[in-house]
């Protein structure tokens, strides 16, 4: 059983920035593709970013270089430095991680005001 705990997620102003940090109990996390996904009120889960086990990075269409995902293996870490945050980005904000299993984060709230 994998346990991941986000953190990092607060209350800002538009044009400001934020880092989410999630931390994962495995020693295997070197192996592990990782995400960060978001659900705002009332719509769907949405992929925001993701980084594979050799570093890759991939991110959704909106974040428009906004964002920045990182991981550290010998932390069993990966972060989302989220710079120039917009109202549109409140939402709570899951770490992902696909093993055997799949597992989820209890989430961070991001809010941002105008």
């Amino acid at each position: 059983q994998v346990q991941l705990v986000e953190s990092g997620g607060g209350s800002v102003l538009a044009g400001e920035s934020l880092r989410l940090s999630c931390a994962a109990s495995t020693s295997n996390f070197r192996f592990y593709n990782m995400y960060w996904y978001r659900q705002a009120p009332g719509k769907q889960r949405e992929l925001v970013a993701g980084i594979t086990s050799d570093q890759n990075t991939n991110y959704a269409d909106f974040v428009e270089g906004r964002f920045t995902i990182a991981r550290d293996n010998a932390k069993n870490t990966i972060s989302l430095q989220m710079n120039n945050l917009k109202p549109e980005d409140t939402a709570v904000y899951y770490c992902h991680l696909v093993a055997r299993a799949t597992y989820w984060g209890q989430g961070t709230q991001v809010t941002v005001s105008p």
